[in-house]
């Protein structure tokens, strides 16, 4: 599973519809062609694709980012559980640094 901190807000909620907004618009589009045809070719209502594009972009636009978590993870501090540990210091003088 990622690590990746998933936001909830609602502009976050609209732009990830984008993806599945198109694939079933893309498919309405070749149904109406196979079912009706003539005028619901796909060369002809292609831009109907622009216009599910446009809106969901404007929804997002408009809509609140109240709760907008960024996609950053927050620091953590050394020491504990889940951190990084600190690299190892050379205890030797002299070793391992280019002369």
């Amino acid at each position: 599973m990622s690590d990746r901190i998933r936001c909830a807000c609602r502009r976050c909620t609209i732009r990830s519809l984008m993806g599945p907004a198109i694939v079933i618009t893309i498919g309405v589009l070749f149904l109406l062609s196979e079912m009706i045809g003539g005028n619901f070719s796909f060369d002809r209502t292609f831009p109907v694709i622009l216009i599910v594009i446009g809106a969901i972009s404007l929804a997002s636009a408009t809509a609140p980012a109240d709760g907008h978590i960024s996609g950053v993870a927050p620091p953590t501090v050394p020491g504990t559980p889940g951190s990084v540990p600190p690299p190892p210091q050379n205890s030797v003088p002299g070793q391992g640094q280019g002369q």
